[in-house]
């Protein structure tokens, strides 16, 4: 497969698992959850994806549960919405490199703030 077909297939996967958190998934567990990337196998047979969770820990495993919950709804609506040859099993994964990033700016910022004070002589 093309690498440009595989980014275009990610890309969709990734645009309609959104678009399902948005719209189609009522499960009052999920909650303010986005799709921040999407790795299609080679053969096109699996696809992980990476989901961001905003909340306390106990929030972000209750999506993830709900999500895997839904993972047959998710690929059979994948199927129906993307035309591939076959419909790719889906793992999600928990990302958490955004909070991460948040708390390196929130250190960096910190750190900045500090060193702009003046200091006592």
């Amino acid at each position: 497969m093309s690498n440009t077909r595989k980014v275009r297939i990610e890309d969709q996967i990734r645009t309609e698992i959104g678009d399902m958190l948005l719209k189609d998934l009522k499960d009052p567990r999920i909650g303010f959850a986005s799709v921040t990337r999407v790795q299609l196998s080679g053969d096109k047979r699996e696809v992980k994806v990476y989901i961001s969770v905003f909340g306390t820990d106990e929030e972000k495993q209750q999506t993830m549960q709900a999500l895997n919950h839904a993972r047959g709804f998710i690929r059979t609506e994948i199927g129906k919405r993307i035309k591939l040859r076959h419909t790719p099993q889906i793992h999600f994964i928990l990302d958490e490199s955004i909070e991460q990033g948040s708390k390196v700016m929130a250190i960096l910022s910190e750190l900045a703030k500090n060193s702009e004070e003046p200091k006592g002589e």
